[in-house]
């Protein structure tokens, strides 16, 4: 990533409650990049296809992508393997976010290139601390 360019955070998650938490999160650590939240996996890739369309990205704009796994359409780590699997999205970062801890599960989305794989706490306030953590390491990076 390029730091000159404005980094657009897409979250696709099916559960309301949980990506309100999650832009919550990120929000109160300070993070002020744009965020745009898809409930399924289709609809998060056809953005991504689209702003990707002959060879460039919409305004000047890199991605950081966080996905859950169990969604409807299309589920994250399929979305996962098409992103690594184009040249002109296989640089953007992937984070899963998830409630799947199945090591099995954690294996193949590392294997399919995701950066970060997180499992979310079933518990609120442990949830939410993961999420501050999360916000404070993307500003550490300068997300």
């Amino acid at each position: 990533m390029s730091y000159n360019r404005e980094i657009i955070i897409l979250i696709a998650e099916d559960d309301d409650g949980h990506a309100e938490l999650i832009v919550e999160g990120l929000r109160e650590t300070g993070l002020k990049n744009q965020i745009i939240r898809f409930d399924n996996g289709s609809d998060i890739w056809d953005y991504l296809v689209d702003v990707h369309k002959e060879g460039g990205t919409e305004n000047n704009a890199e991605y950081l992508v966080m996905l859950d796994i169990n969604m409807p359409l299309v589920d994250g780590t399929e979305v996962l393997r098409r992103i690594k699997n184009r040249d002109d999205m296989k640089n953007i970062p992937v984070i899963m976010l998830t409630t799947t801890d199945d090591p099995r599960e954690i294996e193949k989305c590392y294997q399919l290139g995701c950066n970060v794989y997180i499992t979310k706490p079933v518990e609120f306030i442990k949830f939410a601390e993961t999420l501050q953590k999360l916000g404070f390491f993307l500003q550490i990076i300068k997300v």
